[in-house]
């Protein structure tokens, strides 16, 4: 009999009962910490991220193209808010912009405009597509351009101008 004990003693592990319970806390600390960080808020702060790098780039595009063209804006970029895009319909946006023009403004011919500046003309993350960015842009009087971003959730970050 002493012999069985012994071995008995020897053997080393963790039970079943064990693991589970350790399964069952690292499930519960899991739950906790999901719902601690809100996916949803931070898919939010995301695409409002992506909002403002875009309008940035946009608007960075334009000014080098005034730069580069001796102070002349962009063809069709004046007083009137229009929305950035390829498509000739449906491009009116009511809300943060105020689009009126049912056309969009196509900026992407590098002959013409931001297509030698920008790879390729960002959208917004949610909503935007080529044909209707999301995104507007206008001149006032003193040329200073805004570019908008429509469908942002954040107002601090919804336009930039220079």
């Amino acid at each position: 009999m002493l012999g069985v004990a012994t071995k008995k003693a020897k053997q080393k592990g963790f039970t079943l009962i064990e693991i589970l319970l350790v399964i069952g806390i690292i499930a519960v600390l899991a739950t906790v910490v999901i719902v601690s960080l809100d996916p949803a808020t931070r898919f939010k702060n995301a695409r409002d991220s992506r909002r403002l790098s875009d309008i940035q780039s946009i608007l960075s595009a334009t000014q080098q193209y005034i730069v580069d063209n001796k102070g002349l804006l962009p063809s069709g970029v004046d007083s009137a808010e229009r929305q950035i895009g390829t498509s000739s319909s449906g491009c009116s946006i009511s809300g943060k912009c105020g689009v009126t023009v049912d056309s969009c403004l196509d900026m992407s011919d590098a002959t013409i405009s931001l297509g030698h500046y920008l790879k390729s003309i960002p959208f917004d993350p949610a909503n935007g597509s080529n044909g209707t960015t999301h995104y507007s842009i206008q001149a006032d009087s003193n040329n200073i351009v805004t570019v908008i971003a429509c469908d942002s959730d954040d107002a601090t970050i919804s336009s930039v101008s220079r």
